[in-house]
């Protein structure tokens, strides 16, 4: 086996390989260049959402069908999809029993701003796998987690948001800061127009530093601390042994009310972490994978939350406070809920999506050791992702300075190019109930064959 050292890339090395790729990418998707090509003329970028000119390649493939865990493009290519949405296709691709929990829906009547009784049901369900009482839905996690931060500056009476260093909690503008080694909070590069400085809004410290959380909540004007039970979206980042154990004290000890973001930890479990790891949250949020793709998304608190609220809440203005929406709560959204967490996130759809990926991740790391590469691999649940780092990181400011965006972008073109899609902003590969043995093995063997071309450069 090669020798474990830190490792020098050739760049003039990789851009070939990248061209290479690149080239074999236009070669084989020339309708999906036709009509990205046309979408330029009326999309701005050329997408119908700025992030999807993230994906590895000139441009992205264009879908025609998918179902389960494959999808077809334009150009009748199959692909692995590891992504899923990015969660928001955590069940699979239109799975039977949300379709057609849908379609009747739909017939029945899309949106009234009236409950229906599949409302119950979800709230019910929530009730029960995250143990927290009372429920409410929006559209997405972002207005969840919006709602949540509004009413815990509105029973606190106190204004700023406490958050993690490269956390990610949606478009919430609070959300979009950072902390630099002296520790200064200001925008988190590529914020696009924020409203004000977000040292006005956020405090921002390092996930798993106790001693940085505590300092940050002595100031007594934290309202509440938002955070994802392990941190997703900048590699997997665990917590620590006792780590949320005490941050829960902290934060109760000065007066902060706790915000879990399941939203990607749902990964984790039926309840996500909170039911998993016995986490003892104000709120818990929940979207994404929710209505299986159709948008809609929860938030829910305890009865000490709820009562606090509820008293300072008019009925005469209740509809102009800054929570809710038109949208919020439609049949339509709370049928794919119902039907989703009735037929999908199951207990027994968990246990498969587990271990398919404990075998992900066995297969990425002993092709990392095999080629003697200093990066690692992490799960979480039916989650796992690699970073270009020999340790796992422990937070935010350790992963983001071992990300390498070009080596990132080389391994995910060449996985699309041989019929695998991973998370075009990091290295993340999901699991769903469609996902099969077969697939992730179709990874591994990918995955090592570019650790080959990449451990000779």
């Amino acid at each position: 086996m090669p020798p474990r050292v830190m490792m020098t890339i050739d760049r003039k090395k990789l851009k070939t390989l990248q061209e290479r790729e690149e080239k074999r990418f236009v070669a084989e998707h020339p309708r999906s260049a036709e009509l990205f090509a046309r979408a330029k003329e009326s999309l701005l970028g050329g997408v119908p959402m700025n992030w999807m000119t993230k994906w590895a390649g000139a441009f992205p493939v264009f879908v025609k069908h998918a179902k389960g865990a494959h999808f077809t493009d334009v150009d009748g290519r199959d692909y692995v999809d590891l992504c899923l949405g990015d969660t928001g296709a955590m069940t699979g691709h239109s799975p039977d029993v949300v379709v057609h929990a849908v379609a009747k829906r739909a017939a029945e009547g899309i949106t009234l701003m009236l409950p229906t009784e599949d409302a119950l049901f979800v709230g019910e369900d929530l009730k029960r796998r995250f143990g927290l009482p009372y429920w409410q839905f929006t559209l997405t996690a972002t207005d969840a987690n919006r709602f949540s931060i509004r009413i815990a500056r509105e029973i606190t009476q106190r204004s700023k948001v406490l958050v993690f260093h490269y956390c990610y909690h949606g478009t919430v503008d609070e959300t979009f800061a950072t902390v630099n080694a002296d520790g200064i909070v200001g925008p988190r590069r590529g914020n696009i127009g924020p409203p004000v400085n977000p040292a006005e809004t956020t405090r921002v410290v390092e996930f798993n530093d106790l001693n940085a959380l505590e300092d940050a909540l002595k100031h007594h004007d934290v309202a509440c601390v938002l955070a994802e039970p392990a941190m997703t979206n900048v590699g997997i980042l665990l917590p620590e042994e006792g780590y949320w154990k005490a941050a829960r004290e902290l934060a109760r000890q000065y007066g902060a009310l706790l915000i879990a973001d399941e939203t990607h930890t749902i990964c984790a479990g039926p309840g996500g972490c909170t039911k998993e790891w016995k986490l003892d949250p104000d709120f818990v949020v929940f979207g994404k994978a929710i209505g299986s793709g159709i948008p809609g998304a929860a938030y829910g608190c305890t009865e000490e939350v709820a009562q606090r609220i509820s008293a300072r809440i008019h009925l005469e203005d209740c509809d102009v406070g800054g929570i809710g929406g038109t949208l919020a709560g439609n049949a339509l959204s709370l049928a794919a809920m119902r039907a989703t967490l009735e037929h999908i996130l199951t207990a027994r759809n968990f246990e498969k999506m587990v271990a398919l990926a404990k075998r992900f991740n066995d297969g990425v790391a002993g092709e990392i050791k095999k080629h003697g590469l200093p990066w690692n691999v992490q799960r979480l649940g039916c989650r796992a992702e690699y970073t270009f780092r020999e340790k796992p990181p422990r937070n935010g400011g350790e992963s983001a300075a071992a990300a390498d965006f070009e080596l990132e972008r080389f391994l995910h073109l060449y996985a699309l190019n041989r019929g695998v899609l991973l998370t075009p902003f990091h290295n993340m590969a999901l699991m769903c109930p469609d996902t099969t043995e077969s697939d992730i093995d179709q990874h591994t063997k990918i995955f090592a064959e570019a650790a080959g071309e990449v451990s000779h450069l």
